[in-house]
């Protein structure tokens, strides 16, 4: 029965380990993404609204949940009343496993409202780091699949500090 509870244990932490969540930051790059060709404009900030990403909904936590409850389950009763348990920890755990998992990879983000140079308004929603704010010249990165994430222009920055205009 140890041998059980501790493969169980490494299962669970394995699957968790699964559920971290990709982040949004205009500063982090996926190992997918570096080397990849982005076009850039210019535009000027004109509202930026705080928001909530929802969490990822993988099915690792439904499926650890599930694990994690078949097993608590299993040490109740006998025979069918053992089975019943072990059913019944399964579905109680992957429905609580899936909540916990949603919630645990919640992220907050911004969405930036930004009037182009070109004269058209784009909106687009990104992780808060690094921050922008209303009247900030920004540039915008697109990625050939759609994605795009907004940064401070370099005319904001000086080199070694903060932004100009935080001074």
């Amino acid at each position: 029965m140890k041998s059980f509870w501790g493969i169980t244990a490494v299962l669970l932490m394995v699957t968790v380990a699964g559920c971290a969540p990709r982040s949004m930051s205009g500063d982090v790059y996926s190992r997918e993404r570096a080397q990849r060709v982005q076009t850039i404009e210019y535009g000027e900030v004109l509202e930026v609204r705080q928001i909530l990403i929802e969490g990822t909904k993988s099915g690792m936590g439904t499926l650890a949940g599930g694990v994690l409850g078949g097993a608590l389950g299993s040490g109740i009763g006998r025979g069918a009343g053992s089975t019943i348990g072990v059913v019944g920890g399964a579905i109680v755990g992957g429905l609580a496993g899936s909540v916990v998992e949603e919630a645990a990879t919640q992220q907050p983000g911004m969405e930036v409202t930004i009037r182009m140079d070109s004269g058209r308004t784009i909106a687009l929603v990104q992780g808060i780091d690094p921050p922008v704010y209303a009247g900030d010249r920004v540039r915008i990165l697109r990625h050939p699949d759609g994605s795009a994430r907004a940064i401070l222009s370099a005319e904001e920055l000086e080199p070694g500090g903060p932004p100009r205009r935080y001074r």
